[in-house]
């Protein structure tokens, strides 16, 4: 029986390779929110690390849909190692400082793929993109009212409980 041979990928190089630098971004955040999820479970944060693992999960989503993207469009798509992952952080606040950092950092990422994908004409590759920018838009409004609480809510007294309490209840619509 024959190999099926991919005889050309739709891809550009440079795109196929920040792709690829995306899959590793995803699996990172993934693993970063996996982190944050443990270190709220193991402060009493229940809601908190629920609300982690959530994130966790959507991030894994995110980077098997950029892989299966590129093996679709005839490109290799590499699985990344993630390493030297954050376990500890000082404070409950600063995990949710870093969350919304890294979605940031996602949402940039993203941004330079498409960058690429217009100067090269890659009208595929921004249309796959669409999809990632509306998430990015929802996951970094669930990340900046998170952080919020801490402010409105205020960390004394049962501040922590209560923020905790209301992380999960979070929702993004639409305006």
């Amino acid at each position: 029986m024959k190999d099926i041979i991919r005889v050309k990928s739709l891809l550009s190089t440079d795109v196929e390779t920040l792709l690829n630098q995306q899959i590793k971004k995803e699996a990172l955040s993934s693993s970063i929110y996996l982190s944050m999820a443990s270190w709220c479970g193991r402060n009493g944060y229940d809601f908190s690390s629920d609300y982690f693992f959530k994130q966790a999960e959507e991030e894994r989503v995110h980077q098997l849909k950029f892989y299966k993207y590129v093996l679709d469009m005839g490109g290799m798509a590499i699985s990344p190692e993630v390493t030297n992952i954050k376990l500890e952080y000082n404070s409950f606040r600063e995990v949710f400082e870093e969350a919304l950092d890294q979605e940031i950092s996602v949402t940039q990422s993203i941004k330079n793929i498409a960058a690429r994908c217009h100067k090269e004409q890659d009208y595929v590759t921004l249309e796959f993109l669409n999809w990632f920018f509306k998430e990015q838009r929802e996951e970094e409004y669930k990340a900046r009212r998170a952080l919020e609480l801490f402010d409105v809510i205020g960390e004394e007294g049962t501040g922590r409980w209560q923020i905790d309490k209301n992380v999960g209840q979070i929702v993004y619509t639409e305006g």
